[in-house]
This record gives C-alpha cells, structure tokens and sequence, in this order.
C-alpha cells in the first residue's frame, strides 16, 4: 500500500476509534435519539444536493438508512446514554464481523469459511465472559438492556451490509459500480424522521427545544465530528481504499479501531474495565484475528521463505 493510502487508512481507524468516546462527550448535552437525528440530519444536508443519487430503487435506499440510522446506531446510541462504556461498545460493535458473514450464509448462499467459525466460537466465549463480569462487578456493571442493545446495533449493521452488497449486484448488473459515499449520503436522509419520533417519546419537545437552544461547544464539536468525520470522511475514505485494494488487504486494519477505542476512553473518559472484562475482550481480538488473517497468504509467504532457506544451504554445499 502507499504511504499516501496508508497515511489515509489510519486517519480512518483513528477517526473510527475515537468515535465511541465523542459519542459520549455528545450525550453529555444531547439525549441519544436527538444526536442520532442530527448526526444524520448533518450527514445528509447539504451533500444531497451535491451528489447524485445512487443509481438504485429507493427501497434499498430506505433500507439501508432504516438499518444503520434507526436499528444499528439508535440502539448503540440509547444503549450507550443507559450505561454502556465507550470502551466495550467500540468492543462489541465489532461482532459485525462474524455476523456478516452468517447473514451471507443464511441469505446470500455465500460459503462459511472455517475460520469464520472458530473465530465467531471464540468471540462468543469473549462476550459471554464480559456478559457475566458486567453484572457481576458493582465498579464495571452495565446495565442488561444497555448489553442487549449493544449487541444489536451490529446485528444491524450486519443486516445493512447485506443490503450493500444487494445494492452492489444490482449496480453491476447495470455494469456500474455502487457509489458508496452517494448511498450512505442519501441514506441518511430515511432517518431523522423516525429517530425524532423516538426523541419525542423519551422526551417532551420543549425539552428537545431547549437542548437545541442551549448546545454546548462540546455538543457541537460531537455531532459534526460523528457526522463530517466518522460518516463522510471515515466512509467515504474507507471506500476509496477498498475500491483500491483487495478488501483482505483493507479489512485487518479495522482491528486497529478497537485498539483505539479503548485507548481513547481509558485517556478521555478514564474508563476502567474489570479483569474478567478485559479476558472477555482479548477473547473476541482473537476471535477477529482468528477471521480476517489470511492463512494461505501467511503458509505461501513461509513455504517461499522455506524454499529460499533451502536453496541457500544447498549453494553452501
């Protein structure tokens, strides 16, 4: 990869790690369902009316911003305002890469590589170790409803994935290629109305009246941070690359955002996970590791390796 593309990659994992802490920082001042409208709101106006609609049925359209925006980050968002740590949420969000490829199994008729399997097994023992520490220490405990909506929001994702890729055969069935920044732009137009819905529910409006008239500089700063730089740039970018790049060449490089998760809570928000929590985490790294290494890219590098060895010590003799 160049320096260039690389310099872009980590920019992206940076952004992305850092995302769960801002969200945080944002909730401080904001109630979840409004900031989740607004992230939304602010990612759509006024890119629509500068790029063009992806060339696709609005019901793809719909889907996917019903999928990301009001399933995937209205549950983290709310999960995270009740009690779920911007470190384990950066954690457990990452279960989409298991989920994904189960949903491509089951809908797609997509093959299940092996260690897709034992990755997803041993991810399950991280989370079902963190499960158990988080109710069992009073220090580190996270509420159940707050555990059971983290683990939807990638459930979701997953779901909007396989919309992707549906939306990406359709595009090349038409011999074009799906625009990933113009999806995620006019996607983004689908959830604001639900997610306002919500904000009225949990809260009267003059209470969501008065938040908007009285938005901390802290406020502002989180949602065009969630909205320019984690949705637009961070996708748009991550796009690019994959474009660019074979995605197991792209896709191990997303490992880096847990890393920066939960560098930036313990650093920002000076969150503390117990003991059994952080086995729970190292269990689902692996588990990560375990899916995205290429393992015949790795047994080709030490067979030519060995080759090489044994070519040597034979001009030896």
């Amino acid at each position: 990869m160049k320096k260039k593309d690389m310099t872009i990659a980590l920019l992206v994992v940076i952004v992305w790690g850092a995302n769960f802490t801002v969200i945080k920082l944002g909730l401080d001042g904001i109630p979840s369902m409004l900031l989740a409208c607004l992230r939304f709101l602010i990612t759509a106006l006024p890119a629509v009316f500068f790029i063009k609609r992806p060339n696709l049925e609005w019901q793809y359209i719909i889907f996917y911003g019903l999928t990301v925006g009001v399933g995937q980050f209205a549950c983290l968002f709310y999960a995270m305002e009740i009690g779920m740590p911007a470190s384990l949420a950066s954690i457990i969000v990452e279960l989409q890469a298991f989920i994904s490829p189960f949903f491509a199994w089951i809908f797609l008729k997509e093959r299940l590589k092996t260690k897709q399997v034992i990755g997803f097994l041993v991810a399950a023992v991280g989370l079902f170790i963190i499960g158990i520490a988080s109710g069992a220490n009073k220090i580190t405990k996270v509420p159940i409803n707050a555990f059971i909506l983290t683990i939807l929001a990638p459930v979701f994702w997953a779901i909007s994935n396989i919309i992707v890729r549906l939306s990406s055969q359709k595009a090349i069935a038409k011999e074009e290629k799906l625009d990933m920044l113009s999806l995620i732009v006019w996607g983004s137009l689908i959830p604001p109305l639900p997610l306002l819905a919500f904000a009225l529910i949990f809260d009267t409006p003059e209470t969501l009246i008065g938040v908007i008239s009285n938005l901390k500089g802290i406020s502002v700063f989180a949602v065009l941070y969630l909205s320019i730089g984690a949705t637009l740039f961070g996708y748009g970018m991550w796009g690019k690359l994959i474009a660019k790049y074979s995605i197991a060449k792209i896709a191990p490089l997303s490992l880096l955002v847990l890393i920066v998760g939960l560098i930036t809570a313990r650093i920002v928000l000076s969150e503390q996970l117990s003991k059994m929590q952080w086995i729970g985490v190292i269990f689902i790294l692996i588990g990560l590791i375990i899916t995205n290494l290429d393992f015949k890219a790795i047994k080709r590098y030490f067979d030519k390796y060995r080759a090489k060895y044994i070519e040597s010590k034979e001009e030896q003799f």
